[in-house]
């Protein structure tokens, strides 16, 4: 049976790109790049070198990169480390009600511990209205975190009209584009942001490998201490197989998610346009066109979406019903709570995220079977049943 990937978001395949450059650096290559002697030398130049390709796709300086072992980690850095080296300047934070978990989780361990946090709310479309964090900001603000785009509903916010009111306010931006490097623009001098987290697995890179620009002359407080690594920023001996993987990672999302987009967005357009056109009760999450050209996130009334997923993955079809981080827990996404889905909705969500090895002929078979299934699972459901009489009785009616 073919094995069709929709859930892109959770991991991609290494590029043999990737995989070739980082095999030397398992065995041949395998110094310390902080030791001062010839075992050092390949492996240190190999970290200079990955360092200047993730600072190529972000458009920054080399030394405002920081190498970190993933997205959550870094997102933790940006958020604890600006809070713990700002205590003179205040206590309060502001993020949004979407936010993936290790930015929520990070805010409430901070609030554990004295620190305060509003959560600005969004539109049925997810936008973060930039009005609402104006309001939201006070005096001793110290931080502003919000994410590039969604990883559950794919919304792409305006974070440079956010980034505006942030410093207005005297405080320092972050944004999570976990989900958006290697797919949209990532340029932090256009979105003029202080912080930026982003994961390489989730654009053909490593996993165990994270990347953090932080804006130079923006002080953190190092959450790991130890040595002099990544500047003093984030102690331990660098994994070089992974960092150089990281690397190859960004310097073949630079050179080719425009071509990425090309053939992502007639993927994603088949999906989103053969699903609604083929089930009733069926609803499109997010914005239809301020989206990633690799998310698609449907609510289906009336099933579960773990029942779908078990169904589709029977028929070789692999997709998730919300984040990675949360697909084991049994609560409906705070995501789609927040732009307003009924939790008892939610629990129906269907999350597709899309990658380079995805066809049409994949859509065309996922558009075929979701139908197929959906049917059964309806066909099983009491609470189905009952909306069936209800139609039928309208129609007898209708045509009496």
């Amino acid at each position: 049976m073919k094995i069709i990937n929709l859930d892109h978001f959770a991991a991609t395949k290494m590029r043999p790109e990737v995989k070739t450059a980082m095999d030397p650096f398992f065995e041949q290559e395998y110094g310390n790049p902080q030791s001062i002697h010839t075992l050092s030398d390949a492996p240190r130049e190999a970290l200079d070198k990955a360092r200047n390709q993730a600072a190529s796709l972000l458009n920054c300086s080399s030394a405002e990169v920081i190498f970190t072992s993933s997205g959550s980690e870094s997102n933790n850095l940006a958020i604890k480390g600006t809070a713990f080296a700002r205590l003179e300047k205040g206590k309060h934070v502001v993020t949004s009600s979407i936010e993936h978990f290790s930015v929520l989780n990070a805010v409430k361990s901070l609030a554990r511990l004295g620190f305060e946090f509003t959560q600005v709310p969004v539109d049925r479309y997810g936008f973060v209205d930039p009005a609402d964090v104006k309001k939201a900001m006070r005096k001793d603000t110290i931080l502003v975190s919000i994410t590039h785009a969604s990883n559950e509903i794919g919304t792409i916010q305006n974070i440079k009209d956010i980034s505006k009111i942030a410093h207005e306010g005297g405080a320092f931006i972050h944004t999570d584009a976990n989900s958006s490097c290697g797919f949209i623009e990532t340029d932090v001098k256009n979105l003029d942001v202080d912080m930026l987290s982003c994961a390489p697995h989730r654009f053909y890179g490593p996993k165990g490998s994270g990347i953090f620009y932080l804006k130079k002359g923006v002080r953190i407080m190092p959450l790991i201490d130890g040595g002099v690594q990544e500047f003093g920023r984030r102690a331990g001996t660098e994994n070089v197989p992974a960092i150089v993987g990281a690397g190859v990672a960004c310097e073949l999302a630079k050179n080719e998610f425009k071509a990425r987009q090309e053939h992502l967005f007639p993927i994603q357009k088949h999906i989103i346009s053969g699903v609604l056109s083929s089930m009733d009760e069926v609803y499109l999450n997010g914005h239809p066109e301020k989206r990633l050209p690799n998310n698609i996130n449907f609510v289906i009334k009336y099933i579960e979406g773990e029942s779908i997923l078990m169904w589709l993955n029977n028929n070789g079809i692999m997709v998730a019903s919300g984040s990675a981080c949360t697909s084991k827990i049994l609560k409906s996404s705070h995501v789609l709570n927040a732009i307003g889905i009924d939790p008892a909705l939610a629990q129906g969500s269907l999350l597709i995220t899309l990658g380079e090895d995805n066809t049409m002929g994949d859509a065309e078979y996922f558009v075929e079977k979701l139908p197929q299934i959906v049917e059964k699972l309806r066909n099983m459901s009491p609470l189905y049943e009952e909306v069936k009489k209800q139609k039928e009785a309208q129609k007898a009616t209708q045509s009496a």
